[in-house]
């Protein structure tokens, strides 16, 4: 049985691939569902194909979703294939010879949720792939007075409902148009768009009621058609290339690969290149695996054996040595070629994708090689050093890495969309290792700013408590209690903080004579360990006689030891209050206006 309803044997242009993305509870696998049963329902048992990971939807019976929006003659391409693996929310950052491996996109978006965090990350993936996209504004039939029409094209549907559930649709539309131009995209309804290479069409659609759906496909066709006709030519008959999804254990065959092939052709037997974990692994395919027709295939477990499927498709391999396959990693037949040749063309793909590592820095751990390189970049752009970055679960051997790390701050995991080993959560605790773990990356990143940021903070408070703190405080008139052994005065805090158990200076002719130490301070008759700025407390000093060493009136400063000042001035100025800064400038000043490089 060969996989001929995706690519006939005599034409050479290919399926397009499409990949959904968008944000979580938009409604990704809802439309894909939608399309999946509309297609079963359309033509017969046999008019889709489930492949691994994958929809095909010949051309055939596109046309009878889409109707008069798809006519077959007016194509050349065989169908679409759906690219439905859930959780690869990275998805089109699986490449195909440096390019995305999607050929197109569909960005979904709930009319009623607009731009969420997942949305962000999807047009950040499509851009920097240049991947074309088009956005399907999903669950229109939510909106107030909405009459349903069953599968109907979108503007068919929309002139049927009232002015009320058009005004009210338009609303959400036109937001959704307007975030897309705050991120730099043109944007229109799509049957507005003139030019679709330098325009986004927007499809209003509902994967409940099936509205909208003709034209999401028919503009699907039109564009792959239109624009990557020449994109689409391969050589079915020639060596097979692909890209691995997931490396899964299946009973009775061991590690096998879930592969979308965008070229040529694989067989039972051949010999493959595959992207290892450390070097590229040379195996021989024992078998190809296809789910039984229009099984639901996230939870298939029953496969048919097949001979050869030919691009584009999705497809299990079965051959030994796969444990250190990587998702995200390329895949070639090597046929009547120089196996050295491929395993270099495998490596300098591999090479493409390689992360810039530091000699200290943080463990990031992706679920494919697409993902791990979007981590790394996002952490370049937020300044994050990498020490290791791998494809697969958080192992024990991770954290062991990360807890050789120097600095508190790099004893991190970074985990995006992986799992952690049951034997390595016990090691995170032992190690005092910190792990982070989510499926949107900029929240990812952000997490672990935030942590950085809550540990410098943790660190200055520990610093700022063990550092003596700038105060000028005035004796007050009429307001000695004792003269002497110690004084008890009355003082206003005029700016800073005073401290119990501190040394008290006196400015004279220049110079900061010590002219005692507190051993106590009062507010209110109640003993205090301090007192801020504003406050009128009395003290007890240690040391001097009211009426010699100091007398009613005086200008008093807690005495800051060269260092402190310096880290105050240099690492903690934005840390303390500002009447606290004010009586370190005040401070610094009079000893600079004697040894000008004091506490620099």
């Amino acid at each position: 049985m060969s996989d001929t309803d995706s690519t006939s044997q005599s034409d050479t242009l290919r399926t397009p691939i499409v990949a959904v993305l968008g944000h979580v509870d938009h409604g990704k696998t809802s439309l894909l569902d939608k399309i999946r049963g509309s297609a079963v329902s359309e033509g017969e048992a046999g008019a889709i194909t489930q492949h691994i990971g994958a929809t095909a939807v010949p051309l055939d019976t596109v046309s009878q979703m889409a109707g008069s929006l798809v006519k077959p003659e007016d194509f050349d391409l065989p169908g679409l294939l759906f690219i439905d693996t859930p959780g690869h929310h990275s998805f089109s950052t699986l490449r195909s010879r440096g390019g995305a491996l999607a050929d197109i996109a569909i960005l979904v978006v709930d009319v009623n949720d607009s731009f969420q965090p997942q949305t962000e990350e999807a047009i950040d993936i499509l851009k920097r792939t240049g991947t074309p996209f088009i956005v399907a504004a999903n669950k229109i039939d939510t909106t107030p007075g909405w009459n349903p029409q069953e599968g109907a094209p979108i503007q068919k549907t929309y002139e049927e409902q009232s002015q009320r559930a058009r005004s009210k649709l338009d609303e959400k539309l036109y937001e959704i148009i307007g975030e897309l131009s705050d991120r730099g995209f043109s944007s229109d309804f799509y049957w507005r768009v003139q030019n679709f290479q330098s325009n986004i069409g927007v499809v209003p659609v509902s994967a409940l009621t099936g509205e909208g759906i003709p034209d999401l496909l028919g503009v699907l066709m039109g564009l792959s058609q239109r624009y990557m006709k020449d994109e689409m030519a391969i050589d079915v008959a020639g060596p097979g290339s692909g890209t691995v999804l997931e490396v899964k254990e299946e009973r009775g065959f061991g590690a096998t690969l879930d592969v979308v092939l965008y070229d040529g052709t694989i067989r039972a037997g051949d010999t493959v290149v595959v992207g290892g974990a450390n070097d590229p692994i040379v195996t021989e395919v024992r078998a190809l695996l296809q789910p039984r027709p229009n099984a639901e295939i996230r939870t298939e477990k029953r496969f048919d054996k097949v001979e050869e499927v030919r691009a584009a498709a999705g497809v299990k391999i079965a051959a030994p040595d796969l444990e250190d396959a990587m998702a995200g990693a390329p895949v070639r037949v090597v046929g009547d070629r120089d196996l050295d040749e491929v395993v270099r063309e495998v490596e300098a793909e591999l090479a493409d994708i390689e992360v810039t590592t530091e000699e200290e820095g943080v463990v990031v751990k992706a679920d494919t090689l697409g993902s791990l390189e979007a981590m790394a970049n996002a952490l370049q752009e937020a300044e994050v050093p990498i020490l290791r970055a791998e494809v697969g679960d958080i192992a024990p051997r991770d954290v062991a890495v990360a807890s050789t790390a120097r600095e508190p701050e790099h004893k991190v995991i970074l985990g995006f969309n992986v799992d952690v080993l049951s034997n390595a959560e016990a090691e995170l605790e032992k190690n005092d290792v910190k792990l982070f773990e989510d499926d949107v990356i900029y929240q990812l990143v952000e997490e672990y700013e935030e942590h950085v940021e809550e540990m410098k903070r943790a660190q200055q408070e520990t610093i700022l408590d063990k550092i003596v703190r700038p105060c000028r405080f005035r004796i007050l008139q009429d307001h000695v209690f004792r003269q002497n052994n110690p004084a008890v005065v009355g003082v206003e805090v005029m700016s800073g903080t005073i401290k119990n158990n501190m040394n008290v200076v006196k400015w004279e002719d220049g110079e900061a004579n010590r002219v005692g130490q507190l051993s106590g301070i009062q507010e209110n008759g109640e003993d205090v360990s301090s007192a801020r700025a504003g406050s009128r407390v009395s003290v007890a000093i240690d040391g001097p006689t009211v009426g010699r060493q100091i007398e009613e009136g005086d200008e008093l400063w807690i005495e800051l030891p060269e260092k402190h000042a310096k880290i105050l001035e240099q690492e903690l100025r934005d840390d303390i209050p500002t009447d606290e800064l004010e009586a370190l400038s005040g401070y610094l000043e009079k000893h600079r206006r004697r040894d000008p490089f004091w506490g620099k």
